[in-house]
Order: C-alpha cells, then structure tokens, then sequence
C-alpha cells in the first residue's frame, strides 16, 4: 500500500523525462514483492525457480515469434 501512495505522490511531482522511469521503477518494486512473498518463491527450491522461469521465458519467446510472423505475413501498400 507504500509503495501505490508512493507511486501516485510521485506522479504529482513534474520530473521532466523521469517520471515513466520512476513509475516503472516504483511498479518493479511492488512487481517484486508480489512475486517474492504471495507467490512464495522466496521459499521454495532454487531449481524449481530456475524451470519456471525458464518455461516463462520459452512462453514468451513462442508468443514473440508468433506475433512477428503475423506481422511480417502481411501485405504492406
């Protein structure tokens, strides 16, 4: 709840170019969090961590691919 008061103190503050560095930073912060203690896995194996960040990274790439050939099928005028 610090950290979402912190995000939208800061969006009050006029920082120029840093404000979406900083927002980003701030939801990092609070990303972490969430995967480290509710999703427990800073107690759980360390291989176990590896796989499934691993298969995280497979999915994504699988996605990745599919979309660029979506995009590179199509006709461009």
């Amino acid at each position: 709840m610090c950290l979402t008061a912190l995000t939208a103190g800061v969006s009050y503050i006029d920082m120029g170019a840093f404000n979406a560095a900083a927002a980003l930073l701030i939801a990092t912060c609070k990303g972490l969090l969430v995967i480290l203690f509710f999703m427990h896995v800073k107690y759980i194996n360390q291989k176990t961590t590896l796989l499934v960040v691993m298969a995280g990274f497979f999915w994504l790439l699988i996605l990745l691919l599919l979309s660029m050939t979506d995009y590179l099928s199509r006709a461009w005028s």
